[in-house]
């Protein structure tokens, strides 16, 4: 079997049918369709018992993380695909991403551009993540980006199933369930790529996890990636633990105690208005960064237009990204 396409499902009656109809519809066939009803209330388990074409797996309600990872024990395939239950996949999404691992051997995971089924005026923060994960193609991309949040969405992504193997499957945690996996398989050398193209419609709906659960909030997003940021920052920084953080608020300085627990230290803030903080730090002009080879800069400005103007400061300034700085919103 080529590819498993994991689908955990949870009172999903509504939109099931057209999700596995999505998948039935795809040019790359035969699939081998897991669905772990994750004990749904409603007529889910019903639907799924008239479907003749899948892997059914049920089960007493646990959550999402032993859902995805009895997906994952059950599967067959040399890659897994994962999708959810009020996403629709565009007939060419399994054929482009086959395509592309079979293409590209030193890549595993591959994912895509998604197209947002929601309402951009009335949800446009969700909207404005959606075009930014859009704009994170290539592996170098991926890999400079992965720190500001993540660069996938998480039902339009296929793996090499010895990632799982080798990595560790998903964990369950206070923390984004994808998000983690993507930073340790990447803290690990695996390198992530995207078919440029929109293969899933990336349903908003108003019950997405990723809307009404803490475990992706922004700041359980921020404590995951401060882990994988200190790691990364400790292999790269030829300058640890000292850093320059682009960003003096409120809530910047918040999520660097976060990085100071783990053994950072922060010698200068940077901001429009140059001062010192009560805890002793000075808080210096853009101008006053040292040169590029004296220091190393994390800028943690969430204004995505202001990333753009950091990017282009520290460029003329002589500063390579990934080198000598490196985004962490």
């Amino acid at each position: 079997m080529k590819v498993s396409v994991i689908m955990p499902v949870y009172n999903a009656e509504a939109t099931l049918i057209q999700a596995l109809d999505s998948l039935r519809a795809q040019r790359f066939q035969p699939l081998e369709i897991i669905i772990v009803n994750d004990g749904s209330t409603d007529g889910t388990l019903e639907l799924l018992q008239h479907q003749p074409d899948i892997t059914l797996i049920d089960r007493p309600h646990r959550g999402i993380v032993p859902a995805l990872n009895d997906g994952l024990a059950a599967a067959k395939g040399d890659y897994i695909a994962r999708m959810d239950a009020d996403d629709l996949c565009h007939p060419e999404r399994m054929e482009q991403q086959v395509s592309f691992l079979d293409s590209f051997p030193e890549i595993g995971i591959v994912g895509c551009r998604v197209a947002f089924g929601g309402d951009r005026c009335k949800q446009a923060g969700y909207a404005a993540h959606v075009d930014w994960i859009n704009e994170q193609i290539t592996p170098k991309e991926i890999a400079l980006n992965r720190f500001i949040e993540s660069p996938f969405a998480h039902p339009s992504i296929m793996f090499r199933r010895e990632l799982f193997e080798l990595f560790g499957a998903y964990r369950d945690g206070p923390f984004p369930e994808d998000y983690e996996l993507w930073l340790r398989w990447m803290a690990n050398g695996v390198k992530a790529g995207k078919v440029d193209a929109e293969l899933v419609t990336w349903n908003d709906s108003p019950n997405r996890l990723s809307r009404i659960d803490e475990r992706y909030s922004i700041d359980a997003f921020y404590k995951t990636k401060a882990k994988y940021l200190f790691q990364w920052l400790e292999k790269h920084n030829p300058h640890h633990p000292n850093m320059i953080v682009w960003g003096a608020g409120r809530v910047t300085r918040k999520r660097v105690a976060i990085l100071e627990n783990h053994g950072i230290r922060i010698t200068h803030y940077v901001d429009i208005k140059a001062r010192t903080l009560n805890c002793g730090t000075p808080v210096i002009l853009p101008r006053e960064i040292p040169d590029s080879t004296d220091c190393f800069v994390v800028p943690m400005v969430g204004n995505r237009g202001a990333r753009e103007r950091i990017r282009t400061f520290l460029k003329e300034r002589g500063f390579t990204e990934g080198v000598n700085y490196i985004f962490a919103a």
